[in-house]
């Protein structure tokens, strides 16, 4: 056994190759990203006024993280392209932040982890690039996946209790 057969996105010559999930049955898939955007108090009132200069952040945001779900493995090299069924991109507003969570879903032969955390990505740098001129000192975190279901791994529900 060579030590590139360890690895899915190498050949036995070492070279990179985009994984063959046509074997696999098609099955349900979901995913859930979030993250957030850290930024004064004045900007996170000031986008739960409406009053960022650029307009809506939040829904320019919700339509960036949904389009960049849908141009992923344009994005991510070895990604496969998915047919996906559903995006949604959702924010809370808290005093010196916005909370971005994301949720991908298809039925398919791989997963959406990736369109998930693509997603999320996308809206926060759309609301720091929506608020930047009030605010460059914003910090986008903490994005990770935080769930996921389908697939021949099953189950992935993120540990709260370990940071």
């Amino acid at each position: 056994m060579s030590v590139h057969d360890e690895f899915t996105h190498l050949d036995p010559m070492g070279r990179a190759r985009m994984v063959d999930v046509t074997p696999k049955e098609p099955t349900h898939r979901r995913a859930i990203a979030r993250g957030r955007v850290t930024m004064t108090t004045e900007t996170a009132s000031a986008v739960a006024k409406g009053a960022i200069s650029k307009g809506d952040v939040l829904s320019v945001a919700r339509v960036a993280g949904i389009q960049a779900a849908k141009r992923t493995s344009d994005l991510i090299p070895l990604c496969h392209p998915l047919l996906i069924g559903a995006v949604t991109v959702n924010f809370e507003i808290g005093e010196s932040h916005i909370d971005v969570e994301s949720s991908v879903e298809t039925v398919g032969r791989t997963g959406v982890e990736m369109e998930a955390l693509t997603a999320c990505s996308v809206a926060a740098l759309t609301i720091y690039d929506m608020c930047k001129s009030l605010d460059k000192s914003m910090v986008i975190d903490s994005i990770a996946l935080w769930e996921k279901t389908g697939g021949k791994s099953g189950t992935y529900h993120r540990d709260t209790s370990v940071t």
